[in-house]
């Protein structure tokens, strides 16, 4: 008889609406166990293909079968250095595990038979969290002397190019804009899908590697590209990520109260402004919430509101907005299951088109069309099609637009000969990541990504691997 997938253990969520800890908990010992030995084993591993950073998967599950999780933790980091980050955010149902064997090919997403990668993944990571197992070392048998680069941005990418460097002895700084590292890890993603020790374990790692981090310093302003070629670094790369918010352009839409999911998401987790007074920044919030889009980014902005609501003492009214079905949602399969239990309200085949507010400048109701499904689009999803006369007006005392970010060009507009697209992304050569400029390099969604921190990653990697390969060839 076929096994059952293993989950791992919820909070109720009765009791997690009410902060923002975390909701799943990491397999114990006996549940990953149970989990591991589902895996087949296959000859050749098609989830390998899945995986954008190239994880040995069916190695590191068949080390946890064996109770081998120190050769486990050290199988994962040979490719990714950030375990327990990427075992909880990263979309597996649309990478290792659609690719698993248990799902049936062209299916959109992961079977729920598909064994839990990301969660055996996190499992081994946490557990060299909890028994200090010791990090990867510097490759000594390949080092890099002499060398200086230089990161922008601390997010998914610019970290991974920076360990992979640091990995060969190359001295990396990392200058971050913001006051605090992690990018959109950490402002982007609520603690209760990422706890901030997490990630700071994870951080850590590279400094104890020689990474330098310089917080609050913002390339292009405070020093461009050629300054920091003339303090001594060799190369730079730009892992700025796409942190301008887009908006939908319909009537209304500078009222108050309506806040891009950016800001919403950053006053919440980055100045954890759920805890004012305590910390300084503050947050408004509605009786009635609506969040438009589908993706990852209204998942948590919907469900970081009802949290504030429910710490405010309100009655929960969190709704989701979303043109299409479910069906064509981007967001992961868990965090759509998470938010109906949480007591998010979904409502699909609509489309805002104004927002209309109070005598004070506030919103007080969104005007919407219902939609229906029209041709795939250059998605390759259905196009919603607007139905005509098919208004209608909902109550609505603060809305989140959550659909997509656009580049923030505040460096790139400041770096002559430095190519991009009419949308504002760098253009790359595809194999190694180089923009038009010699010896600087650009990754993540500044290079028009996917937005999922793996991909990122990967594209970091690929970077890494070209100016490595460069620098070993001199």
């Amino acid at each position: 008889m076929e096994k059952a997938p293993i989950k791992p253990q919820e909070k109720e969520a009765s009791v997690r609406i009410n902060g923002f800890d975390e909701v799943v908990s990491c397999y114990r010992q006996e549940e990953a166990l149970k989990e591991a030995e589902r895996c087949i084993q296959c000859k050749n591993p098609t989830c390998i293909e899945g995986c954008p950073v190239g994880i040995d998967i069916k190695k590191f599950i068949f080390q946890i079968a064996e109770k081998d999780y120190k050769g486990a933790y050290f199988t994962i980091k040979e490719k990714n250095n950030f375990p327990s980050i990427c075992g909880r955010v990263c979309p597996a149902e649309y990478q290792c595990r659609k690719t698993c064997v248990f799902t049936k090919k062209g299916a959109a997403f992961a079977s729920e038979k598909a064994i839990n990668i990301h969660f055996l993944e996190r499992f081994v990571g946490d557990w060299g969290m909890k028994n200090d197992s010791g990090h990867m070392t510097q490759d000594t048998r390949h080092m890099i002397r002499g060398k200086k680069v230089a990161v922008v941005g601390s997010g998914p990418a610019g970290l991974c190019f920076a360990g992979e460097l640091a990995r060969k002895g190359i001295k990396v700084v990392i200058f971050e804009a913001l006051h605090k590292t992690g990018g959109v890890l950490r402002y982007g993603i609520p603690p209760f899908r990422l706890p901030s020790d997490v990630l700071d374990f994870e951080i850590n790692y590279l400094k104890e590697l020689g990474v330098e981090i310089i917080p609050s310093f913002i390339v292009g302003k405070m020093k461009t590209l050629d300054e920091l070629f003339k303090d001594g670094f060799s190369a730079v790369f730009l892992g700025l990520g796409a942190g301008t918010p887009s908006f939908m352009n319909i009537p209304g839409e500078n009222l108050c109260n309506i806040y891009s999911a950016n800001e919403f998401l950053t006053r919440a987790n980055l100045m954890s402004a759920y805890k004012f007074p305590e910390y300084h920044t503050p947050i408004n919030i509605g009786k009635n919430v609506v969040v438009i889009g589908g993706g990852n980014t209204a998942m948590d902005a919907a469900r970081a509101a009802l949290r504030i609501q429910k710490i405010k003492k309100l009655v929960p009214s969190v709704s989701i907005f979303y043109r299409r079905t479910q069906d064509e949602m981007p967001a992961r399969r868990l965090e759509i299951e998470h938010a109906r239990e949480e007591g998010i309200n979904f409502r699909f085949l609509v489309q805002p088109v104004e927002f209309a507010g109070n005598k004070d400048g506030y919103v007080e109701k969104i005007k919407c069309l219902r939609c229906e499904l029209g041709e795939p689009d250059s998605s390759g999803r259905r196009r919603p099609v607007p139905i005509k006369e098919s208004e209608f007006n909902t109550t609505c005392d603060l809305a989140i637009v959550a659909v997509g970010l656009k580049a923030n060009r505040l460096l790139t507009k400041e770096v002559p000969g430095l190519k991009v697209d009419k949308w504002g992304d760098i253009i790359v050569n595809k194999e190694t990541m180089e923009t038009s400029l010699k010896n600087v390099y650009a990754g993540g969604d500044i290079v028009g990504g996917e937005g999922t921190v793996i991909e990122a990653m990967g594209m970091a990697k690929k970077a890494a691997q070209a100016l490595i390969s460069r620098f070993s060839s001199r």
